[in-house]
């Protein structure tokens, strides 16, 4: 097995309920219910929404300790068309605009929005990185 992967990223959330409800109203499907936890199936990996406190007790920190915002989450699509419907949809979702859709210095589309929690997530159009029918994106060869 590659050590170079990641299966699941896990979010803090300040309000479990808010925080499906927002990742629900971009299209997203939750797994099966299960106590104090919400997992979303991505391609190739999970993506889960904690209690902060929880998360903070899980880690053995204090939830001041976590923090939000100092990286950076993203999903590319196919084209600027698609930027601005995912972009628009997550905004009508609750998200905070932080950029919105422009073309951008190395050549592709790009936005910046913070779900409820202040998680960022960039929005993004790359004519360099071609993704998959499925949305995969594979980085190309040198």
């Amino acid at each position: 097995m590659t050590p170079q992967r990641v299966t699941l990223i896990t979010l803090g959330v300040a309000d479990l309920a808010r925080a499906q409800t927002f990742y629900k109203a971009l299209g997203w499907h939750p797994s099966r219910p299960q106590e104090g936890v919400v997992f979303f199936q991505m391609h190739g990996f999970v993506l889960g929404l904690f209690g902060l406190a929880d998360l903070a007790e899980d880690q053995k920190r204090p939830v001041a300790d976590l923090g939000t915002g100092a990286m950076t989450l993203a999903q590319n699509h196919a084209s600027e068309a698609e930027v601005d419907a995912a972009f628009a949809r997550a905004i009508a979702a609750g998200a905070t605009t932080l950029k919105p859709p422009e073309k951008v210095f190395w050549g592709g589309y790009s936005s910046y929005y913070a779900d409820p929690d202040g998680h960022v997530w960039e929005v993004a159009f790359n004519p360099f990185w071609p993704l998959a029918d499925d949305g995969t994106l594979t980085l190309p060869a040198d």
